[in-house]
């Protein structure tokens, strides 16, 4: 049982909740068996109870990253993809270096990406792993699980793969045998009944994610295994509209836009989600708003890639539910959730002061606004794990999982601020982490994993990316 923990003399704290609910009166969370038990101010301390000051600290939610390719750990900064857009890039790394990876490697790219995410403030990763094929000599998705076990975090595996052979990849060295539908969909149901939970506060979860809908299966099976995801009681997620070779694919091939071409296979709703969605028309906007669908939006994946600038705000406005994720370290070298919040915040400030129009013809200056820090953090936090269906997660309030971070803004980065709750957002960088919190356990402490030998995890990386290196 977790013991019980007092949390004292913080001096803000982000809910991670809408409009007047996303900031705390607060200075003090009690936690009770991995629960939020009470906030207030003035509290005092219970017998037996630990008590952790975060005087001059603030107080976030648990960052939620609702898309990420945690093999992608050791391809950082591959300099044959550093300047390419997404489909040569594809070709230069993830597709060149996939088959260089067995279990110990996964488990290692795992565990360096999981760590990374740990220290900016996360406490539930969803994983778009797509490396499966036919005989496989060990599982993958039990492998993902496992190492988020070990260090403490809330997982959910969106399970990727592909049924076809992708145009892309048909003359790569390397091809990768596609899977049977049979075989993945039997894979995926067993992984399933062993790894999702429902019910309040889970702490696994699992989707159906084939790679990229509109070419990773036959679009003839696209209802069926929308129809088989749903019967399992699973979501349903995938890559969609990352670059404008989406809309010229499905434009040539279906005759329709890639969102139109999901509402028609039944892929679209409150239990889909979609990473990217970049490039939306209006009309594709108006489909996932008012449909519900969830957005996973991975804004420095986009720019690296020169993907463009995706729509969230509008996305929100019209119902949509979004959210924000990192994608993969190969084409984020810092796939961490507190540079990815930054830019987000940034980002669309810029994208809307460059859509205004000098007068007298336009409105002159605008889009200061466009996006706020507790937008953000709401996106990044309570959206995130609403879209995911980890219920009773994402937010602070009474209630709910005690998944936490304390961010101590003792650097001289953050001296000046007027208002310290935005600084882990505004001001970027990497504030201290004075503590982490997954169900009210604390799973880092002064910016540092209990037991995770540092140097030795960073020579590890260092040797095996040496060997890939020497393997293509």
């Amino acid at each position: 049982m977790t013991k019980s923990v007092l949390i004292k003399n913080a001096h803000a704290i982000l809910t991670g909740g809408r409009g007047a609910d996303a900031r705390s009166n607060a200075s003090d969370i009690r936690i009770a068996q991995g629960v939020i038990a009470e906030m207030g101010t003035g509290l005092l301390a219970q017998d037996g109870e630990r008590v952790l000051d975060a005087r001059d600290c603030v107080i976030y939610p648990g960052w939620v990253n609702t898309h990420h390719h945690l093999f992608q750990s050791l391809l950082k900064g591959v300099p044959a993809g550093i300047n390419q857009t997404l489909s040569p890039w594809l070709q230069s790394v993830p597709y060149r270096y996939r088959h260089s990876f067995n279990e110990e490697r996964l488990r290692l790219a795992a565990r360096i990406g999981i760590i990374e995410l740990m220290l900016s403030g996360c406490t539930t990763i969803a994983d778009h792993h797509y490396i499966y094929y036919p005989d496989m000599s060990y599982d993958p998705s039990a492998a993902l699980f496992d190492e988020a076990d070990a260090l403490g975090v809330r997982f959910m595996l969106l399970r990727g793969g592909a049924t076809v052979t992708r145009k892309l990849e048909a003359n790569a060295s390397n091809l990768s045998k596609p899977e049977t539908l049979d075989g993945m969909l039997a894979d995926v149901e067993r992984t399933a009944a062993r790894f999702h939970q429902n019910g309040v506060r889970p702490r696994t979860r699992v989707a159906m994610a084939p790679t990229t809908a509109t070419v990773s299966v036959q679009p003839g099976d696209l209802k069926f295994i929308a129809r088989t995801a749903r019967g399992m009681g699973i979501p349903l997620h995938t890559h969609m509209s990352e670059s404008v070779s989406y809309m010229e694919y499905c434009r040539e091939v279906f005759g329709c836009l890639p969102i139109e071409f999901l509402a028609e296979h039944e892929w679209i709703g409150p239990d889909v989600s979609l990473a990217h969605l970049t490039h939306l028309t209006d009309g594709e906007m108006r489909i996932l708003g008012s449909s519900g669908t969830g957005m996973a939006h991975c804004p420095q994946s986009n720019a690296r890639l020169a993907d463009g600038m995706a729509h969230a705000p509008t996305l929100d406005r019209l119902g949509a539910r979004v959210s924000i994720g990192v994608d993969g370290a190969a084409s984020n070298e810092a796939a961490d959730m507190l540079s990815e919040v930054h830019f987000c915040w940034l980002m669309h400030r810029a994208k809307a002061g460059a859509a205004t129009r000098p007068r007298p013809e336009g409105e002159g200056e605008a889009g200061a606004d466009s996006v706020t820090v507790e937008q953000v953090v709401h996106w990044a936090s309570a959206n995130g794990a609403k879209m995911l269906g980890f219920d009773g997660v994402g937010t602070l309030a009474v209630g709910q999982a005690a998944d936490l971070a304390v961010y101590d803004l003792d650097t001289p980065r953050y001296f000046g601020l007027h208002d310290m709750a935005i600084g882990p957002v505004a001001s970027g960088g990497r504030p201290r982490l004075k503590w982490l919190l997954v169900d009210g356990r604390v799973v880092v402490e002064d910016d540092a994993i209990p037991g995770l030998d540092m140097a030795e995890l960073r020579a590890q990386a260092n040797a095996d990316v040496k060997r890939l290196i020497s393997s293509v």
